[in-house]
């Protein structure tokens, strides 16, 4: 299974490997949810708050989201298509 921060740097899969983001995992990887969407890195940010499995984690990036945004999203769930981010079974990742 991936760690939180592998899978919160995820950019893509390689059949049944999570292809990580080597330099974005080391400059943000122990930041929380909440800091990664007070710095702007909303995709990080929802991906951390899906990992946790915490309603309360994906409402306060729907918050911050909405603050920042131009075109507010309607609720937290339709974060996932404007992200792009969903559960995966990867469980190994390779990171560049």
């Amino acid at each position: 299974m991936l760690s939180r921060e592998e899978f919160v740097f995820t950019i893509g899969y390689d059949g049944p490997l999570a292809v990580v983001d080597g330099q974005a995992l080391k400059r943000y990887g122990r930041l929380s949810t909440q800091e990664l969407a007070e710095r702007g890195l909303f995709r990080a940010a929802y991906s951390s708050a899906l990992y946790s499995k915490d309603a309360g984690e994906l409402r306060l990036v729907a918050e911050v989201y909405n603050r920042t945004a131009s075109e507010a999203a309607a609720d937290p769930a339709s974060l996932d298509r404007l992200f792009g981010v969903l559960p995966t079974a990867a469980k190994r990742a390779i990171t560049l």
